[in-house]
């Protein structure tokens, strides 16, 4: 175990073990809820944003570990989340620190864990695990609070996968609603934009709150509906465009959305996919996606147009990708991953949709490609 670098006070907390399925075992202290947690473990890069990471439902079914050593320093607040709830199966970290020390904090981290009912591990060698899983891919694991470090080998031993998991109809809305919310300013609190120009229909994989909140602000009226909603029912409601959301879990299941997708492409209404949305979208064209080694998770990945040249910093969060040359002729590669060189966006030329496999809308991370947003207004300004 590492030396304790815990502020005074830390100490209260329990023993808890980080095991993997390989058989590694890290040990630490509780900063969460009790019990034990059994997910996919994975690492994000992003120095902030611990808040809305853990209430990204794309991390539905994982164990977050986050590299950054100090996660906790601001706390918590209610304006900061991506979802009524968390949505990580748990949480990974070095160091945090027993206080707070942010204005619009209400709750420390492991306060707010506890109350979600995260198990959680914190006192960790981060940097140790995170080149485990970059060399050996993400893999099951357990967070176990006590210390019966065989149970919990047993444990990550017994998770099955994300392949093959349909996540997004799990954590999908189950009624439509509206959306009417804009985006947050400081002393001003979230806006109330005019949503007067457009009908948009956003399919709820997974959706962030974030991604909403841009819509509304460029002038969009927003129905939300649930993943399993036929297309039949979308065009019910006369919508100017349709927006696929990002969500966790293996796309190729979603069967219902692949078929959706395909009838609302065939219509030639505008569709913009995010990531989930992305992957479905690939595959309603006839293409194919693949089981990433440890995913793209982080707030720092680089991203060509390659149309422009242009490069964009950006925000990711998928196990899953799209590959390229599985595509037909009709789908346009327009961006490419300059870590690896993975698929990252493209556009049909005889249709008027395209997809981005990053996030635009950050939460966190830069904006850099907030552009994407734009593009998918002028597509349905076009077609009016």
């Amino acid at each position: 175990m590492l030396p304790q670098l815990f502020p005074e006070g830390i100490n209260r907390f329990p023993p808890a073990i980080l095991a993997l399925a390989d058989g590694t075992i890290f040990r630490g202290v509780s900063i969460g809820a009790s019990g034990h947690t059994v997910a996919e473990v994975v690492f994000n890069t992003a120095m902030t944003g611990y808040q809305e990471i853990l209430t990204d439902p794309s991390y539905s079914g994982q164990i977050v570990t986050l590299t950054y050593p100090h996660i906790g320093n601001t706390g918590v607040n209610a304006e900061d989340v991506e979802a009524k709830r968390v949505f990580a199966a748990g949480l990974v970290v070095r160091d945090c620190p027993a206080r707070v020390s942010n204005f619009r904090s209400t709750q420390s981290l492991p306060e707010y864990l506890s109350e979600q009912g995260v198990v959680a591990i914190s006192g960790i060698d981060t940097r140790k695990l995170t080149r485990i899983l970059r060399e050996k891919g993400a893999q099951g694991a357990c967070i176990f609070v006590g210390t019966d470090a065989e149970r919990a080998v047993e444990l990550a031993r017994g998770f099955a996968g994300m392949a093959g998991q349909d996540l997004a109809k799990v954590v999908s809305i189950k009624d439509r609603a509206e959306w009417t919310e804009g985006t947050w300013q400081l002393g001003e609190g979230f806006s109330k934009p005019d949503q007067s120009k457009f009908h948009v229909v956003a399919y709820d994989f997974g959706i962030k709150t974030n991604i909403l909140r841009l819509l509304a602000d460029r002038g969009c009226r927003l129905t939300v509906v649930p993943a399993q909603t036929s297309a039949e029912e979308v065009f019910k409601l006369n919508p100017d465009g349709v927006f696929l959301s990002n969500g966790p879990g293996d796309p190729e299941p979603c069967d219902y959305a692949i078929e959706a997708t395909r009838a609302f492409l065939d219509k030639k209404l505008p569709v913009f996919g995010i990531c989930l949305g992305h992957q479905i979208m690939g595959l309603a064209v006839g293409g194919k996606t693949l089981k990433m080694k440890t995913g793209h998770h982080g707030a720092n990945h680089p991203v060509q147009d390659l149309q422009s040249k242009r490069v964009f910093i950006t925000s990711q969060n998928h196990g899953f990708a799209v590959d390229a040359a599985s595509l037909p002729a009709t789908a346009r590669v327009t961006h490419v991953s300059l870590f690896d060189g993975t698929l990252q966006g493209f556009e049909l030329t005889d249709r008027p949709a395209f997809c981005f496999q990053g996030h635009p809308e950050a939460s966190p991370g830069p904006h850099d490609i907030l552009e994407l947003f734009d593009k998918f207004i002028a597509l349905m300004s076009g077609q009016k």
